[in-house]
């Protein structure tokens, strides 16, 4: 029995030995790394346990059939924030002559089994997650096939290990807020992105310490979590808009988001920005055109869309990234959707 080999290069272990340890046949060893899924569990647990014992990887790479192409993977599609994504990936992949195979995961953080089974079919040169993540036991069986995967996540939640590129949802929340207190407003409410995930959190956590640089306090009534989705915009902001204490600003976060919030207030008859202020989140291309011209963070969407693709090719080039971790900055834009408060 071939002991397991130290460190983190690649043994010489071959399918031969793997098989002999678990005490299976070569042809069931082939079948787990080629991901076929007439594999029992238990035998298919043994088998993946002793590959990675021995560190186990391919000494080739054959190539993806019908051409090289990667994968681009949304947890969910969202027209407007998915086209920033899709145009800063083939801005690198086009010139590559690289395909781009886009699917999404309905909503789901982690991809399903026919999501994977068929991925390992495929054999990409690589896999783009965006805002969504593999299992440990998912990226070891893709390491094994050679099959390099980057995340472009602004939920900044990934491993240290994983290969990421995301931007600073902090001190995005931290701008909006800044911004608002400078123009003079006291009630401010904010809007986030669902409270389960990671950069909603990051954006209010931004937006309180704001508030506390300024020794002005958060009420609690006034902080709230929708989707990023208009429909939530609109539904939070008539609600907060129809309070006989309602907030002079609305930091949405998302422009999405804040288009709702914009038609709530159009429906209540409050004028902006001379009754209310509103701010958004990513700077999508509509945010310039809205009526008024929306004031927003940037969240570089398409930079870290080209910059995660360029990563992706090193990788499948067999060129490891000088980081595993790149946040791309965000900005204000100040456009005329804000201006001081109303006077009282």
């Amino acid at each position: 029995m071939a002991a397991p080999s130290p460190g983190n290069q690649p043994s010489s272990a071959t399918i031969a030995t793997i098989a002999g340890e678990v005490g299976v046949s070569v042809t069931t060893v082939s079948k787990v790394l080629n991901g076929r899924s007439d594999v029992a569990p238990g035998t298919r647990a043994r088998v993946e346990a002793s590959l990675e014992r021995h560190r186990y990887r391919r000494r080739g790479r054959r190539a993806a059939p019908g051409g090289e192409q990667l994968d681009l993977v949304f947890h969910q599609f969202n027209s407007a924030w998915t086209m920033e994504i899709i145009r800063g990936v083939e801005n690198v992949a086009a010139p590559a002559k690289i395909g781009v195979l886009l699917s999404q995961l309905g909503g789901a953080h982690r991809p399903q089994r026919e999501w994977f089974d068929a991925v390992l079919t495929r054999r990409p040169l690589g896999v783009l997650l965006v805002l969504a993540n593999l299992t440990q036991t998912q990226r070891l069986r893709l390491q094994r096939q050679r099959i390099p995967v980057v995340v472009i996540d602004t939920d900044s939640a990934t491993a240290a290990s994983v290969p990421t590129v995301g931007s600073n949802n902090w001190n995005g929340g931290l701008l909006a807020a800044r911004h608002l207190l400078d123009l003079g407003h006291r009630r401010i409410a904010i809007i986030s992105g669902p409270e389960d995930v990671l950069c909603s959190r990051a954006r209010v956590a931004g937006f309180r310490f704001a508030h506390d640089e300024a020794a002005v306090p958060v009420d609690p009534d006034l902080v709230r979590y929708g989707n990023f989705y208009v429909n939530a915009g609109y539904e939070h902001g008539l609600r907060l808009l129809s309070r006989p204490d309602r907030p002079t600003a609305i930091f949405a976060g998302s422009d999405m988001q804040a288009l709702g919030v914009l038609q709530a207030a159009r429906r209540l008859g409050i004028e902006i920005p001379r009754d209310l202020s509103v701010v958004g989140y990513d700077n999508i291309p509509v945010s310039a055109w809205t009526g008024p011209a929306l004031t927003t963070v940037n969240q570089p969407l398409e930079d870290m869309a080209s910059t995660a693709t360029r990563m992706l090719l090193d990788l499948a080039r067999g060129v490891d990234p000088p980081t595993s971790r790149i946040d791309l900055v965000t900005e204000l834009v100040v456009r005329e959707s804000t201006g001081p408060p109303p006077a009282s």
